[in-house]
């Protein structure tokens, strides 16, 4: 994928999940765990050559461990409430600092990458970066979510239909809530 095509896509991406839960919306599990999956599945497709040298991969490692800190620290400041009986999430404007922190951090790794290589490289990990730290901010706020007694969502029903809901995810809640 072009360097142009992928930074409008992961704009596009970043863009539409922040919109969506500043303004607040179901705790839609397929899309806290679909998207990010597709997205880190197509940045691991994306790594190349470039990152061949023991320096380069210790970057993209540590810029993964970036990413996961700032998934978990960005789904913990997440507010999840409740509304007609189904769990919702917002961002809070921490969640919004850390995804700053989060971009500013991967692009700051880049370029001092940049001038210990001589070589520009790892900016094809970006896209692999972002999945999995939305990921991994998806996994936590499931977590929390279904330690409460709200109704988790797999997929939001569309022009009036009833959402859809995952046995394994409800198995899950009941569990968790016997305890």
């Amino acid at each position: 994928m072009s360097t142009p095509v992928e930074i409008v896509l992961i704009v596009a991406v970043v863009g539409y999940v922040l919109i969506r839960r500043m303004a607040g919306d179901v705790a839609e599990a397929k899309r806290m765990l679909l998207l990010p999956a597709i997205l880190t599945v197509i940045g691991l497709s994306n790594v190349d050559e470039s990152v061949k040298s023991a320096t380069a991969v210790a970057f993209l490692a540590g810029t993964l461990a970036v990413s996961v800190l700032f998934g978990v620290l960005r789904g913990a400041s997440i507010r999840i409430y409740q509304q007609d009986g189904v769990a919702h999430m917002r961002y809070t404007w921490l969640t919004i600092a850390l995804w700053v922190l989060n971009v500013a951090a991967k692009v700051g790794a880049n370029l001092l990458l940049g001038l210990i290589t001589g070589v520009a490289s790892g900016g094809n990990s970006v896209m692999l970066t972002i999945g999995v730290g939305m990921l991994v901010e998806g996994v936590v706020v499931l977590a929390r979510a279904v330690r409460t007694d709200s109704r988790i969502v797999w997929k939001k029903g569309e022009d009036g239909k009833a959402h859809t809901t995952s046995p394994f995810l409800d198995d899950l809640q009941a569990k968790l809530s016997r305890r």
